[in-house]
């Protein structure tokens, strides 16, 4: 057995080998140690290789899913290695003969379809990732596809979009060729996704065969019908097919046939403004607090994968994008409707997971069930859509869920019983009339026990021993049981001897058998296999009956998704008052009363009152062709970040399709968003902090067009003052003059200011505060104008920061901004006494209780010279102790 274990373990290296052993999966060797410190399970020993003892543990074939959950989740893969014979048929070689077993699957993280590994409202994607060398065409593309539901998409990238790229998708494998993992120039690409990142041999990656592995896999003779495709992204297609087939063998998920995105079809957002805007999910890598969470209203499956994926993937044509926009406006306009269709998806489960189950022949009775229960809930929806004037989008809907096979409900519906088992192999899972010969066996089957029990009266009866039992265990199987005492009846005669057949003698007891108990055991026992068999038989033939209809119950199912999406999107407008925004091509960006979706629903939770409204208005002035920038200023914890990402996110609310937080919203689709807002380090890269954001600055000032959006937070503050201020100038220069783009700057260099007056696009705005009796209170409103100073001592005593700290950094302030030397600072070191003595009267006053005590205990009227001298003195010796 070991040997068979060795020989199948290395032809899988780098996975953990799942060997299946009766109703465990068993481990070895260094599989065994790294399983069991990641399961945190016993490892024990089994027998001897080399001298050495075998380190061994396993977990129950039951209870496997849930094991294999946190593998996956901590990085690993396996190959699960099941019994491909009978132990009969090995017997026949030999009773030492070992049951043949080989590896039927590997599990991956990108490659996984179990409905308890699956997050419901997220998709799992597995990526590839190949480059054409020496084209002329693009060198990159990228193919993603999810085998639980059937999703396969391709797109054209380039090195300096990838890692943007990539995230867009967020797939939870990405593989490419060992080569270039190797490269050097995209090291620091797959460095960022970490273990994501796997590589695999080239050969997967081989363009002069991409076009005929997909042929064969789809069953075309060409692939002319479905579109055309440059040689990188037929490369990376081939080798999502080519890694499928690797790890699902003999088994073929319903894959759809494979679409090609445009880069330019989508909003460009690159990585450090995801993580910025928290889109999906917190800088902490939490869900609750990000866009994604304060908008999914879905109530699917489905749709919350398709929420989210119209999150991270904006669009760009506002034909489109308004196509989305009438669905919501529609469902707004029908609240009684969208109320309505929100009560029957509530009853789709997930159709495309259920049926990449059922086509890999993993799927079990509920899976079948689940497909029923959608096709019915589609049936409703079709109802109440159906004689609806309704837009674009969902007319389309409608048309495929009519198209749904009405032939696979009825026979599903005839076919499944109400309370369906987990496991195909419990059976019970056909309903009742449904197979006449499966009543008949069923009949014999489940009434076996009146038949048993009127064979023990009959028998009881007949010998006279009121307390002989009929029993069944699974070593003699039924069986007649009497006393040893009462057995006289059953083996006094020869007559009673042939027709009691001795079986075994207890201690207590004797049993026995009769020519009658085992032929009904006989045909029950066959009863029940028969019934097993008929059932099996019937869940293949429904099976097959589903997959033949899989793309058109996929689509039924992504329209059942779009209507959710939109049904979702349309609650959300009615519950946070949010509005239908104007996107067309132009350049404009007016927003009035916008709000920041995450902040606002936040603030209500907490109590904290209502979330100040405020405007942006980045539109071309004057008729002139390009938007315009605003110098943003004010104080620390004035709203600065807050405003800039709410029209970051409001943008982006909008190209994808929903309505957002605003009075009202006009906005000229943005082609590329960049947000920079936040200060953070990479110290494995070896970046500090101002290092990252100049990076970062930089990529924005290189990329940015005249259609994007650009949002800057602080830039230049990691450095010296002048520097910084340097930095900051020019950079608002080139956006003005270089990029033309619309955008926000947000600083604390008042000096930038002055520029509205040279660059006719820029202008100031600034947060407004007022202060009352020494006090500051932060408005939270934006208006017109520059901030006169940022109210940082201010901020900082509201955070803690000691009295005399405070107090000693409005005298520097004070010093410095009243001084006319090149160097102010210079001034101060002679008052650095100055602040020693300041805080030596704090530290006075705050432990001074012995010399007060004393002090109060003196009567000065009653002293004598003498003794007021001594006094003296000791109170010194007391205040010296102290300091």
């Amino acid at each position: 057995m070991m040997e068979q274990f060795i020989e199948i373990k290395a032809n899988n290296p780098g996975s953990l080998l799942f060997y299946r052993m009766g109703d465990f999966y068993e481990l070895f060797f260094g599989d065994a140690i790294d399983a069991s410190r990641a399961l945190g399970i016993t490892l024990t020993r089994r027998g001897q290789h080399m001298g050495q003892d075998i380190p061994m543990c396993g977990v129950p074939v039951h209870a496997a899913d849930d094991y294999l959950q946190k593998l996956i989740s901590l990085g690993f893969r396996v190959a699960v290695c099941e019994q491909v014979e009978d132990p009969a048929e090995a017997k026949k070689r030999g009773s030492k003969s070992v049951v043949k077993r080989d590896v039927v699957r590997l599990v991956t993280p990108g490659t996984i379809t179990e409905e308890r590994l699956l997050v419901a409202s997220e998709s799992n994607y597995l990526m590839t990732l190949a480059r054409i060398k020496g084209a002329a065409e693009p060198l990159m593309a990228l193919a993603w596809i999810d085998i639980s539901t059937g999703v396969f998409r391709m797109a054209e990238t380039e090195p300096s979009r990838l890692l943007a790229d990539i995230l867009r998708i967020e797939p939870r494998e990405l593989i490419m060729p060992d080569t270039m993992f190797h490269d050097p120039e995209l090291k620091p690409v797959f460095d960022v996704l970490g273990r994501v990142a796997v590589p695999q041999p080239s050969v997967l990656f081989d363009s002069a065969t991409s076009e005929g592995r997909i042929a064969r896999y789809f069953g075309v003779g060409t692939l002319d019908g479905f579109g055309t495709f440059s040689r990188a992204e037929l490369a990376a297609a081939a080798a999502a097919i080519a890694y499928v087939e690797k790890t699902q063998f003999a088994e073929r998920p319903p894959l759809g046939r494979p679409e090609r995105e445009s880069g330019a079809s989508t909003l460009f957002i690159d990585p450090a403004t995801r993580g910025n805007l928290e889109l999906t999910k917190t800088l902490s890598g939490e869900r609750e607090g990000t866009l994604l969470k304060a908008i999914d209203r879905t109530v699917t499956g489905g749709g919350a994968r398709l929420l989210a994926e119209r999150l991270m993937s904006p669009l760009t044509d506002p034909e489109r994008i308004n196509r989305r926009l009438d669905s919501i406006s529609f469902l707004l306009e029908e609240p009684s409707l969208c109320s309505d269709l929100r009560s029957s998806l509530k009853h789709v489960p997930d159709m495309p997971r259920a049926l990449s189950r059922l086509a890999l022949d993993r799927g079990g009775p509920r899976d079948l069930g689940a497909i029923l229960s959608g096709l019915e809930a589609a049936r409703g929806v079709v109802a109440f859509l159906d004689g609806s004037i309704l837009p674009d989008e969902l007319s389309e809907a409608l048309t495929d869920l009519k198209a749904l096979p009405v032939t696979v409900e009825s026979l599903l519906g005839n076919m499944l019983a109400q309370d369906l088992p987990l496991l195909k192999r419990d059976g019970g899972f056909l309903a009742d009339g449904a197979n006449s010969e499966l009543d008949e066996v069923r009949a014999l089957r489940d009434q076996s026990r009146k038949v048993i029990a009127g064979l023990q009266l009959q028998y009881a009866d007949e010998t006279g021993i009121k307390s002989l039992k009929i029993k069944h265990n699974n070593v003699l199987g039924y069986f007649i049981e009497v006393t040893a005492g009462n057995a006289g009846p059953m083996t006094d005669t020869p007559e009673a001897k042939a027709r009691f057949i001795h079986r075994q003698t207890m201690a207590n007891a004797m049993r026995f058998t009769t020519t009658e108990l085992a032929d009904l055991e006989s045909r029950i026992a066959n009863a029940a296999d028969k019934a097993l068999t008929i059932e099996l038989e019937a869940f293949a033939r429904m099976v097959a009956a589903v997959t033949a209809e899989a793309e058109a119950i996929k689509a039924g199912a992504r329209a059942l998704s779009i209507v959710d999406v939109a049904g979702g999107l349309a609650l959300l407008a009615e519950e946070w008052d949010y509005r239908r925004p104007i996107v067309d091509d132009s350049r404009m960006f007016a927003i009035e009363g916008g709000r920041h979706p995450v902040v606002e629903q936040a603030l209500r939770r907490q109590s904290s009152g209502p979330f100040i409204a405020n405007e942006c208005d980045l539109s071309p002035k004057n008729g002139g062709e390009f938007g315009a920038l605003w110098l943003l200023t004010g104080p620390n914890m004035g709203g600065k970040s807050t405003f800039l990402r709410q029209n970051a996110l409001i943008a982006i609310l909008a190209q994808m399709g929903a309505f957002v937080p605003a009075a009202s919203a006009h906005i000229g689709v943005v082609d590329r968003l960049f947000s920079r807002v936040g200060a953070s380090d990479d110290l494995a890269r070896g970046r500090s902090t101002f290092m990252v954001e100049m990076v970062e600055t930089a990529a924005i000032l290189n990329q940015a067009t005249d259609r994007s959006l650009v949002i800057l937070d602080e830039i230049g503050r990691g450095t010296a003052t002048f520097d910084g201020l340097s930095i900051a100038w020019a950079s608002v220069e080139h956006l003005h003059e270089g990029n033309r783009c619309r955008g926000l700057f947000a600083t604390h260099f008042h000096e930038l200011t002055v520029l509205s007056e040279k660059l006719g696009r820029l202008s100031n705005a600034t947060m407004k505060v007022k202060e009352w009796d020494g006090e500051v209170i932060f408005l939270h409103e934006v208006g017109p104008g520059a901030a006169d100073r940022s109210y940082g001592i201010q901020v900082a005593r509201l955070a803690g920061l000691p009295d005399s700290v405070v107090t000693r950094a409005r005298d520097v302030l004070t010093k410095l901004e009243d001084s006319d030397r090149k160097n102010p600072a210079s001034q101060l070191i002679d008052d650095l006494p100055l602040f020693q003595v300041a805080v030596r009267k704090e530290e006075t006053r705050r432990g001074s209780s012995k010399v007060e005590e004393a002090l109060k205990a003196i009567n000065p009227d009653d002293l004598t010279p003498r003794e007021a001298l001594d006094a003296l003195y000791a109170l010194k010796k007391q205040a010296g102790e102290k300091a």
